[in-house]
């Protein structure tokens, strides 16, 4: 009988083990990349909304200021004798996986801006560009909301 017989079987739990907390380790930082890639992808679909809308209320004929109705009116503005695109394409929200977005009306029927409906926390706290700087410590995506105010008269 050779004596090694009996170090094979812990050699390959251990080796397993090993292994396992290897792979759970690299789980772990994978979630946190796409996590991080997910906050990136909604900054930016939101900015570009954002800006669309934003874009589409400084276009109104003789100053009016009117917010789109819906996302259609971004993608064609027909308020003009030739067509105006002020968003490429609607976007989904990156955090959800969804079409929809939560939107935020202006209290007669316009969209001024957009939200992920997402109640999961962002990693993100700290950071942001100047108009998003609400976005700073906020405990749910869903306070992350895109919103076009005009500036008034004399601000800054």
């Amino acid at each position: 009988m050779n004596g090694d017989n009996g170090f094979t079987y812990p050699a390959a739990l251990l080796m397993i083990v090993v292994v396992s907390s290897a792979l759970l380790v690299a789980q772990q930082q994978w979630s946190i990349v796409v996590k991080r890639d997910k906050e990136k992808e909604l900054l930016f679909r939101g900015r570009q909304i954002y800006k669309a809308i934003e874009s589409y209320y400084n276009s109104s004929p003789n100053n009016t200021g009117l917010y789109p109705k819906s996302f259609n009116h971004l993608l064609k503005d027909n308020r003009f004798p030739m067509s105006k695109r002020h968003l490429r394409r609607v976007y989904t929200d990156p955090v959800t996986k969804r079409k929809s977005w939560g939107i935020i009306y202006d209290g007669k029927g316009g969209i001024k801006g957009v939200y992920s409906t997402s109640p999961d926390e962002p990693m993100k706290k700290a950071g942001f560009e100047k108009i998003f700087k609400v976005f700073e410590n906020t405990k749910k995506y869903s306070d992350w909301k895109f919103i076009y105010e005009p500036k008034k008269e004399g601000a800054t």
